[in-house]
């Protein structure tokens, strides 16, 4: 079959881009994506984005003036620049400039230096993630190679409860039917896993050998943000079989309960659903900031009129006094009318008056930002001892934040729960279980203390099982046929997944 230049299908419903501007440079905005697997000159031919990613935002060379420039979006930043320059004219300033730009060069550089080492951990985050290593199939030859080197068309062996590493196009694995499972928690936060299939004509290549000779061709739709959508085809042997999101495992998941599989990579880093959707890392601005912005300009206003006042009654008193003193008090030679007097000195007030605006506020918010940042990593409250994981600020500047919540909106368990159910009541054939009873057999009366079915005969049983009904026991000792069908059904019908564990 030959393969087509142009795929009859359409992805009207792809809105986003690729974001590689290479790719948007050189080849435009991506209408399909071609993917020949195990041949990297094919697909070099396209410069698709390496498996590279970046969350940084500055480099050695762009720090100073990216950083400098959201600085100077402060307002106060802005307002004492603007004094310096006013300060740098002889006939209105009345104080050195160095009474200026040294505390300003010193708020400058300490949010520079904090910025620096926010900026830093990411970029040792992006080095940590790069560094992952993965197993690719080169020349026949499973090698293992760094996430970075990954590239577009490369056979990826995955092992269970490792990360994907990139978008991948499930050919096969461990399970029967190729099938798979894998957990999204980083994707979408849900924890529960989720089956994902090989096609059937791939799911039969299991072995290095006959994987090193596939030679299919994906055609599919171009990067884009949607997680639960993927739309292609595969050509192989002069055939064609449809792609769907089913078949696809994308970076950030975790393969569960699978011992391997093997996935074609269809996008790499940049261009990856996940990567689409975390987007460039941005300058941010907390309510914070903005309520000291918006602060100092009517602080500003207030000074402006201050200088305005005190240079009204400036004109007015060299008009009508000032002349009579013109021999102790003479003008400067630029200087020849009330009116100018006037003017300049409203200047010269703006700058012996600028200490209205306190510089120093930015530097005690930043400092304080930096403090809170360290008292959120040393809490002990949020700590997990489970999983050994800490509390991370991973920014100092949106701390505050979290206290301007006021709403949460949730679904249902799991989200602010721990996502554990525990077996309480239940209802079978119109009997209802799960109450304490006393003695009599009647419901215990509130805050009377009862006590627990006792389990101990099961050597299988939880330890950390409750359980106040004895009833819903004694029928199932007696064999009552509806309680059995019902554990039957539970038994049965769910999504757990038990999971076989090697000895030692």
């Amino acid at each position: 079959m030959t393969i087509p230049k142009e795929m009859p299908e359409k992805w009207p419903w792809v809105a986003v881009a690729t974001t590689d501007a290479r790719n948007q440079q050189l080849w435009g905005t991506e209408e399909e994506r071609r993917v020949k697997a195990n041949s990297r000159e094919y697909n070099e031919k396209f410069q698709y984005a390496s498996n590279c990613i970046k969350t940084s935002k500055y480099n050695v060379i762009t720090f100073l003036p990216i950083n400098l420039f959201e600085q100077f979006q402060e307002v106060a930043n802005t307002y004492f620049f603007f004094l310096l320059i006013l300060q740098l004219i002889p006939q209105i300033s009345s104080l050195s400039w160095f009474t200026t730009i040294v505390p300003l060069v010193l708020v400058l550089t300490i949010t520079a230096v904090k910025d620096a080492t926010d900026d830093y951990f990411r970029h040792k985050s992006d080095k940590q993630v790069n560094s992952r290593h993965s197993q690719v199939l080169i020349n026949g030859i499973l090698q293992k190679e760094q996430w970075m080197n990954v590239r577009v068309g490369d056979i990826i062996k995955l092992e269970n409860n490792q990360f994907v590493a990139a978008d991948l196009l499930l050919l096969s694995s461990s399970e029967p039917h190729g099938l798979c499972y894998i957990e999204t928690a980083e994707l979408d936060g849900e924890s529960n896993m989720k089956v994902r299939q090989a096609i059937p004509v791939t799911s039969e290549l299991t072995d290095t050998n006959n994987l090193a000779h596939f030679d299919g061709e994906v055609i599919c739709e171009p990067p884009n943000n949607k997680l639960d959508k993927f739309s292609g085809t595969l050509y192989w042997k002069d055939n064609k079989y449809p792609l769907s999101n089913q078949n696809m495992l994308l970076r950030g998941c975790v393969l569960r309960n699978t011992e391997w599989c093997f996935g074609l990579v269809i996008f790499a880093g940049p261009d990856t659903k996940l990567m689409q959707n975390s987007g460039r890392t941005k300058f941010k601005r907390t309510s914070i900031d903005r309520l000291m912005n918006t602060l100092v300009l009517w602080i500003f206003g207030f000074l402006v009129c201050m200088g305005v006042i005190l240079a009204i009654g400036n004109s007015i008193w060299e008009y009508e006094v000032g002349v009579c003193f013109q021999i102790y008090l003479p003008w400067d030679k630029v200087v020849d009318n009330a009116f100018l007097s006037g003017f300049l000195a409203f200047w010269s007030y703006i700058i012996i008056l600028n200490t209205v605006v306190p510089i120093s506020l930015y530097v005690s918010v930043e400092v304080i930002r930096l403090g809170h940042s360290y008292f959120i990593n040393w809490d002990k409250k949020m700590y997990c001892a489970k999983r050994c994981t800490p509390a991370e600020a991973r920014t100092t500047t949106l701390n505050e934040e979290l206290g301007q919540v006021e709403y949460i909106f949730s679904d249902k368990t799991g989200t602010l729960t721990q996502n554990i159910m525990v077996f309480s009541k239940c209802s079978i054939n119109g009997r209802s279980y799960g109450e304490a009873l006393d003695d009599l057999g009647y419901k215990a009366e509130l805050g009377k203390k009862t006590d627990p079915v006792d389990f101990s005969f099961n050597s299988l049983a939880d330890p950390t099982f409750t359980f106040w009904d004895t009833g819903l026991l004694e029928a199932v000792k007696l064999g009552d046929l509806h309680v059995h069908e019902f554990f039957r059904l539970l038994s049965l019908c769910h999504t757990v997944m038990s999971e076989e564990k090697c000895p030692g």
